[in-house]
């Protein structure tokens, strides 16, 4: 007899936090997660705007060090605002700050051109090619995290109906499990993604595919 919907309802062994609510409350396992799913995605804005490698590592340590000082105030007070705009809001700031200090100096990368970089660098978060993929990596990260967190036959029930797009009543016949069971496996891991991920539903979700 396949496996019921009841016997997938217990949930893992995880907060039902969000990790906003975690970062807010100064939960350290949750500062964690934060750094690791959103450094490389600020250290790859900064090395795309031709920054060498160890300057982007500070302007990322920088980063979330405002972060850290001022999640109170992240609010999505109006439509589009998401948590990654405003982390790249305050990178924006950050390499901002960098440039003119290095022009200061006199020894801004690309020499002349600093003010320019400085005039290039946009308000928003750009919607382009690049977005797309720092989404699907985002994605594949925050699933990194919370695989461990599921029976594995769960997983591989969310990951067959959600990511390869194989219909739930073949995975179900195969693993000898009802429809409303994979449903049920793919409901959850998608509910404990949206903990995981601030902005999930509300920017491009990309990296998943369904059907």
């Amino acid at each position: 007899m396949g496996q019921s919907v009841k016997e997938l309802e217990q949930s893992p062994s995880s907060t039902s936090l969000t990790l906003l609510d975690r970062i807010r409350i100064n939960d350290p396992e949750g500062w964690r997660r934060l750094v690791r799913l959103y450094c490389p995605l600020v250290y790859q804005w900064c090395r795309r705007r031709k920054l060498r490698d160890e300057d982007a590592a500070d302007i990322s340590q920088e980063v979330f060090r405002t972060v850290a000082t001022r999640i109170g105030d992240f609010r999505r007070d109006r439509a589009g605002d998401s948590f990654r705009g405003w982390l790249w809001t305050i990178t924006r700031n950050k390499i901002g700050d960098y440039l003119r200090k290095q022009e200061r100096q006199g020894v801004a990368p690309g020499g002349s051109d600093a003010q320019q970089r400085l005039l290039e660098l946009p308000e928003q978060l750009p919607e382009d090619a690049d977005h797309s993929a720092d989404s699907c990596s985002l994605v594949h990260r925050a699933l990194k995290l919370i695989h461990p967190e599921f029976e594995e036959r769960t997983w591989q029930m969310f990951w067959r109906v959600t990511v390869e797009g194989h219909a739930a009543k073949d995975i179900a016949a195969e693993l000898g499990v009802t429809p409303d069971a994979v449903r049920m496996a793919k409901s959850r891991v998608l509910r404990r993604l949206r903990q995981e991920l601030p902005d999930w539903g509300s920017e491009d979700a990309s990296g998943l595919s369904s059907r």
